[in-house]
Order: structure tokens, then sequence, then C-alpha cells
């Protein structure tokens, strides 16, 4: 595969595939002396990771990362105080598969000759041939979205300290759509929904909290650890905190499933998800991604355009479309209301709307980047389906087996934040390059 990598500046390669040993991504072009931890990595993977609420899938995959290169081992100078920071070397993060039984992968199996209708399995099977990796899906599935995660969670870092925000909730599910909110009423939502599930994850208590996993070991002690928990994922589980969904509202001000940041219409999305599984279908929904405090002019034309660059997320699994600002709303506007209009107010520049989602030409505005993509519903149901044998070309029927997600909605959330975060990251090398250069030969005459 040649497609397995993306960015210019800020890279990233991913690797691996959802039944093989596990799954990898290989980061380039962070900044060298930061501090970062499996434990903050997974804080982020365990919002995407399977089984953990009634919309995902019963996989009981706990998504434990382990850092295996581009950190300083030791201070480099007796007492220089860089243990553990990191050393401008790729950073690769492995993502162990735990979870891959042999009863699974029959399954897989006895069902591979006939192509699921809505995944890539007969396309892949005709592109690769009989070794296409077809254990269930291989990278693509939906679990290679666990790469882009830990990836984008560096990014995320990156820019944090550069005071910009990236985060994400679910705008609509099952045909339910969350009312008009603020962006900081948003984000300080999807703060405390994060915090809810830190706390009651039992593998970020059990063993990052307690210290079971720590920095201070090497890779082949993490292994080994590793291989305890492989067997121990029902007794983990098992120690989850149980609070009612009353305890979670009134302690985090937040729906204990939906991150959506209404929690009336969390709760509605919820139900109408649930009423369309009880038939055996599936569900899909629009999640929308909010980037706050971007300098103004970030995009590179002609083809390497902001808005361009985020329609890349059309390569997250499930993503059939990607809109920026009013989207294809903007078909049923005329110029005047589509239009943001801007005065001035004292030295700020203020607009009236933001139609275009804080890019026009290519470049940020300076205003909130808002982004939305439509996710189709999951493709595995439990509904009798026709579809071929990809060996022989006869006709066939599916019924489907293989454990799978209600709706995608809920978990591909925070896979759009942190690819948001890849894609900025890498352009603010860019643009802060330009500028400087810019500025530089300004100061020098010309």
């Amino acid at each position: 595969m040649i497609g397995c990598h993306v960015g210019r500046c800020f890279q990233v390669t991913v690797a691996g595939g959802s039944y093989q040993d596990g799954l990898t991504a290989i980061v380039q072009g962070h900044p060298p002396g930061m501090v970062i931890t499996e434990q903050e990595i997974y804080g982020d993977l365990l919002l995407r990771k399977p089984g953990a609420d009634e919309l995902s899938s019963p996989r009981k995959e706990p998504d434990l990362p382990v850092i295996y290169s581009g950190i300083n081992a030791a201070d480099t100078v007796e007492g220089a105080g860089n243990k553990g920071h990191t050393n401008g070397t790729p950073l690769t993060i492995l993502i162990p598969n735990l979870d891959r039984h042999f009863i699974h992968i029959k399954q897989y199996q006895d069902t591979n000759r006939t192509p699921r209708p809505g995944h890539a399995s007969y396309a892949s099977f005709m592109k690769y041939g009989p070794n296409d990796d077809a254990i269930g899906a291989g990278l693509f599935s939906g679990r290679y979205t666990c790469t882009v995660v830990a990836a984008g969670y560096v990014a995320k870092r990156v820019l944090q300290a550069l005071g910009i925000e990236v985060f994400s909730f679910i705008r609509e599910a099952a045909g339910v759509r969350c009312p008009p909110v603020e962006s900081r009423t948003a984000l300080e939502y999807t703060e405390r929904y994060k915090a809810m599930r830190h706390d009651l994850d039992p593998f970020y208590q059990e063993v990052y909290v307690k210290g079971r996993i720590h920095s201070e070991m090497r890779f082949l002690e993490k292994m080994a650890v590793f291989a305890q928990i492989e067997q121990q994922i029902d007794e983990i589980r098992g120690k989850a905190p149980r609070l009612s969904r009353e305890d979670i509202q009134t302690k985090y001000r937040v729906h204990p499933v939906v991150n959506c940041p209404d929690i009336d219409a969390a709760q509605a999305m919820l139900d109408a998800c649930n009423r369309i599984t009880q038939t055996g279908d599936s569900s899909g929904g629009v999640i929308e991604v909010v980037a706050t405090g971007l300098p103004i002019g970030l995009g590179e034309p002609v083809f390497a355009k902001l808005d361009g660059e985020l329609g890349r997320m059309l390569g997250i699994g499930a993503i059939k479309g990607v809109e920026v600002g009013a989207g294809f709303g903007v078909k049923d506007m005329t110029g005047f209301q589509s239009n943001d209009q801007m005065h001035a107010e004292g030295d700020r520049v203020v607009f009236d709307s933001n139609n275009a989602g804080g890019v026009t030409g290519g470049l940020s505005t300076g205003q909130d980047l808002v982004v939305r993509l439509a996710v189709k519903p999951t493709p595995t149901i439990d509904k009798d389906q026709h579809t071929i044998d990809k060996y022989t070309g006869e006709n066939k029927h599916l019924a489907a087996i293989t454990r799978r997600d209600p709706t995608i909605v809920g978990r591909i959330w925070p896979v759009a934040e942190n690819y948001t975060a890849m894609v900025l990251l890498d352009h603010l090398f860019m643009h802060f390059g330009y500028q400087t250069l810019k500025d530089k030969i300004a100061a020098s005459g010309g």
C-alpha cells in the first residue's frame, strides 16, 4: 500500500490490521522537549475503542498504546532533566490487538467468500487478490482509526501549546439533530465528557492510574504485563465504576453515552439509534469538528487549500461527505445571505456570521473553523442481504454473524477531532515558515 502516509511537515505513517498482531502509528515533525505519556494517548484512544457502551461493537479491545521510539530513555547528560522527553526522532506508537480470538477469526473465515455489502471486501479482493487481509477487513477496518487518534493526539498537544483548541461532538444521529450551541459551551461540554469517560474507564484506572504500566518500564516489561492483561480483559472490565445516568449527569453534567452538548438531544439520539438497532439495522449521523484560536492565513493555494486538505477526512472509514461551514446549505442561499460581512470594533475585525466555516479562498479567516462529516450507517447489519461468492461469481445470501457497531457515529468523533489536528499542525509548519521568511526578507530591505 502506498497510501498509508500523510503530511508534508507533520507526517504520519500507519500500518497493521484488525486481526494482525496490532497497529502502528509513526509520527514525525513534532518538536523535541515534549512530555507525552502512554496514559495521555490512551485517554483519547478510550474515546473511540469498541465495547465501551451500548452503541459500540462488543469487541473488547482495550486499545492500550506503547511508545516504542522517539522518547529519551534517560537524561542525555546526568541531571539534564530530559528523560522521557521527545527527542525529535520519529515517535512510534504500537497498539497491540489483545482481543482476537479464534472464534472470531473463524466467523470471518466462514463468511469471507461472500463480501459484505457496504464494506471494502469486494474491491480489496479484486485489487490485492487472494492474499488480501480479509480477516476483520485488515487495514480497511475502522479499527485502523486508532492509529489516527494516537498520532492526532500528539498534534493536538502541540496545538494546545500554541493556544489552538480542536474538539468534536455528535451533531446528528439517527435523524435527531443537536440544536445550535456556542463553541465555548461545546468545548466545555466535551472536556467534561472526556473527564467522565476517563474516570469510568476500568483500563484507564487499573492500568495507568494504579501504575500497572508506567513510563519507567522497558518495552519488554510492558509486553509481559500486556500478556497478563490479555487474559484478564473481562476481569478488568468488571472493575468499571458504576454510576447511574442521574449520578453522571449530576457530577459531570453530560450524557453517559452520547457526546452531544445538549443532554436532551443526546438521549433522543440514543433512543432513536436503539430503535433502529432492534430491527437488526444500523444508523448514521453527522460529526462536527471545531478549531478555535487559528491564525489568519492558514492554508496553501492552489492545491493545498485548508478546506481541501480537510476534505481528506473522506479517507476515514464510513465518512461519505465533508462540509465546511454552511457546506451544502449554500445552494439554498443568495450571495448576500451567504457572505460573512465584517466590521471593525476598535482594532479587531468582527464577522457578522460564519457561513464560510472560518475558511475563504482556502485560507483561515481567524474565525472558528467548523467542519462537519457525514457518517454512513454501519454496513454490517443483522439482516439477510444478497451478495456474491468472490471466487466463483455465484449469487449468494449473507447473514451477519460478526461483531458490529449499531452506529459508528459514537466512535468516529475522536477520529475526526484528531485527524483535523494533524492537518492543522501540518499547515502551521508551512504558515510559520512562510511568515518568518516574509518578515526576514522585509527586514533585509528585500
